[in-house]
This record gives C-alpha cells, structure tokens and sequence, in this order.
C-alpha cells in the first residue's frame, strides 16, 4: 500500500495560522522551543545527542523518518522539510492538525468518568468515518496523555481499548498553535513505511 497524505476539512483559523508560519523568518522558526506533545512508547529522544551530531552537516537535506511516533527526533533535530510517516492514522492526523495549529475544545482532566467518556466518544467518532476530524485530534491527545502509560492500542473492531492510567498530575496543553510554525514544511503520511518514496539526498 502505497503511504498516502491524509486530508482534512481546514479550520476556520488554520489559513490564518499557516499564512502566520509561513511569514516568520526560518531563524525565527528554529528558536521556538517545543517538546514532544504526546507519551509514545519505545521514543527515541535518548539519541537525539548522537543523531545532533551526525545531522549538523546535513541539516540542508530532507529528514525522512519512517516510523515517527512521538515525533521527538523530528522536533528535536528541527530540519525545514521533512518527510515523516507512521503506520497508525490517529498519530497522523493528529499530527496533520497541529500543522493547522490545532486548538482542543473539549474539557481535560486527570478524572476516571472523563476519561472513559471521551474513549467513548473517540471510538464512536472512528466508527461514524470521521478519524480525520480535530476533534477526533484532540481525542486522540487526550487519551494518549491521561491511559495507562500512555500505550497505544486498538482492539479487532478498531476501538481505542487503553484503560485509564495511574498518574497523580497531567499537564495538558489545549492550545498547539506554536507548533505551527515548526511543522508548516512537514509531510506527514500513514502506510507501509517500505513503500515511502525516498531521495539518494535524504537524510
């Protein structure tokens, strides 16, 4: 299966966002300081010192990364063009939405009803074909933010099945339009990561 781009319906401010990003100065750009907004399992920010070192004298070319999760090698390394896939749609269009610089209107909280309330509604949101929606986004986020150790899974009928988790504090974030500016020169797409189309001058 070839990885295909995943579209979305453009918020009402998300032209006024990216018109934003694309103004802003490429140094400007680099001097945001931005950390990776989900929990991902198995995240590879503990080589971002060696991979630092080896993208120096390549940071002109496209960074490719086949499996992003967390997005922590991506938003640590800050190339201008990146090509970035993974196979799970939800991460990605949660990804595609902080482009737009996603705002989540719905309510976050470290609480047990609230927690299985939105599972509730994410699972009905996937099941009515609206995955691609910002509020499906924000779901995403919070879930992710608030399960148990912030996994990952899907039961054979595609319903998120994480319970909720064991943490005495979250600190969420509703308000990503930072992240804007940073991600506006990034493809993201979802498939088989051996399918991507990659270039001799990757990276």
């Amino acid at each position: 299966m070839r990885p295909t781009i995943l579209t979305t319906r453009p918020l009402v401010l998300s032209s006024k966002l990216n018109a934003k990003a694309d103004a802003l100065p490429a140094t400007e750009v680099k001097q945001i300081e931005l950390s990776p907004p989900l929990k991902w399992a198995g995240g590879k920010r503990w080589l971002l010192p060696r991979l630092t070192a080896l993208w120096q004298r390549h940071a002109h070319r496209r960074l490719v990364e086949p499996f992003i999760g967390g997005a922590a090698v991506a938003l640590g390394l800050r190339p201008n063009i990146a090509l970035l896939n993974d196979s799970n749609a939800h991460l990605i269009n949660f990804y595609r939405w902080l482009q737009r610089g996603l705002i989540a209107e719905l309510p976050m909280a470290n609480d047990q009803e609230l927690f299985y309330a939105h599972r509730a509604r994410f699972n009905e949101i996937i099941s009515n074909g609206k995955a691609d929606s910002a509020e499906a986004a924000s779901l995403f986020y919070y879930l992710n933010r608030t399960c148990f150790n912030g996994l990952c899974r899907f039961n054979s009928k595609g319903g998120f099945n994480v319970p909720f988790g064991r943490y005495k504090t979250i600190n969420y974030t509703t308000d990503f339009t930072q992240y804007a500016a940073v991600l506006a020169h990034w493809t993201f797409t979802t498939g088989d990561f051996s399918k991507l189309e990659i270039s001799a001058d990757d990276f």
